[in-house]
């Protein structure tokens, strides 16, 4: 009797520590956010009414991108809003079902995943599709954050403390370049070295770590088909019909808005001119259409979320909190920053979305769903001293 009422003691203890956060969240995060989100709206509408009614795969429905993002966005914005107010640690808990559910689907979509533009990277469920490699980014970044909090004097150590984040790495990255999809596999191989910094690892391992992967980068980068990205990519004017033809319309895009730009519904390369307007290349129409103007207050919004997530991280509580919110910011800041360096030619083409603002379901779910996780871990952190 004894054992049992321990037991039913301890589920219960348990539950309550599965409980809803008292602090405040950082509003000027989810003012940000929220105001990220509707503009994206907008500029769905904008960038892609007019493709979507040439275009068979919409069924000539000029709203068909925008429906299918207020619906992602109907069910993430609340997603994100419950996850604020639950408890973290709860994910810390569930670390190794994140990413044992991230490997089984990159395995899957190797399998029985879509084949779309030489590559597999998309999974059809239910009706609606669903990247994995997005899934796998958070779900590596939390499994990693949790085994550095835990094991935080023995990273230092090769074989207890960088090692088993590296088979990790290795596994999730691995899986992603069969896809094959390099860039997504390059942010992985980036955010865990960066997280590697952050735990504690031995700088001088982690020195010899970055070596090599430069060089592993630029030998797969001169293979096959990414070479020809790469030369495009330096002077797309060599083949301009080819390999160069989408960084130069988004260089027209962007030199034509100017410094305010045409005014919304004015651009000119949506018009048929430039391909994945309303996702990948979104950020050039935006330019076009609101200018340098635009394109810095978008800038900045986003930098102010980065800013805010550092700040938390450095006030938090505790070392998983602060690890997973300096984890969140990171990703999420340099997803900014290689979508706009692609479509300002500062980096090789790749097909790495807008956070909140791109077309692209997945895409908006997990970020909304990380951001909750951040809102989470801003209740649990020390308010500022005078």
């Amino acid at each position: 009797m004894a054992e049992k009422a321990a037991k039913k003691e301890s589920v219960i203890q348990r539950l309550k520590n599965v409980r809803l956060k008292r602090g405040k969240v950082d509003f000027s995060i989810l003012l940000t956010i929220s105001v990220l989100c509707a503009f994206g709206l907008v500029m769905i509408f904008s960038a892609s009414y007019y493709y979507a009614q040439h275009y068979s795969g919409a069924n000539n429905d000029g709203f068909y991108y925008l429906k299918k993002q207020l619906v992602y966005l109907v069910v993430g914005y609340p997603l994100m809003l419950l996850i604020s107010l639950i408890d973290y640690h709860v994910v810390e808990r569930l670390r190794s079902v994140f990413l044992g559910v991230s490997l089984v689907l990159l395995v899957l979509v190797l399998f029985i995943g879509q084949d779309l533009n030489g590559g597999k990277r998309w999974l059809g469920v239910g009706g609606i599709t669903i990247q994995p490699s997005e899934l796998a980014k958070f779900g590596l970044m939390i499994f990693m954050c949790s085994y550095m909090s835990r094991h935080k004097n023995e990273m230092q150590s090769f074989r207890n403390g960088m090692l088993p984040m590296l088979i990790a790495i290795g596994l999730v990255a691995g899986l992603v370049m069969l896809q094959p999809n390099m860039s997504m596999a390059v942010i992985i191989g980036f955010i865990g070295v960066v997280l590697l910094y952050l735990g504690g690892c031995d700088w001088k391992q982690l020195l010899i770590l970055a070596g090599i992967g430069v060089v592993g980068f630029f030998i797969f980068a001169n293979m096959g088909y990414r070479a020809q990205r790469l030369s495009s990519f330096s002077n797309p004017e060599l083949d301009p019909q080819g390999s160069g033809y989408q960084l130069l319309q988004s260089y027209y895009a962007i030199g034509s808005g100017g410094f305010f730009g045409k005014g919304l519904n004015n651009s000119y390369q949506k018009l048929l001119y430039m391909t994945y307007g309303e996702s990948d290349f979104i950020f050039a129409i935006l330019c076009e259409e609101f200018g340098f103007i635009g394109g810095l207050v978008v800038i900045l919004m986003y930098a102010w979320i980065v800013f805010r997530g550092i700040v938390i991280a450095m006030r938090c509580r505790n070392r998983f909190g602060s690890l997973l919110a300096a984890g969140i910011s990171i990703v999420f800041g340099f997803q900014v920053f290689v979508n706009i360096g692609v479509v300002t030619g500062l980096l090789p083409t790749t097909g790495q979305s807008l956070p909140f603002i791109s077309a692209g379901g997945t895409s908006l779910l997990v970020f909304l769903a990380a951001m909750g996780l951040l809102l989470s871990i801003s209740r649990d952190a020390k308010p500022k001293t005078a």
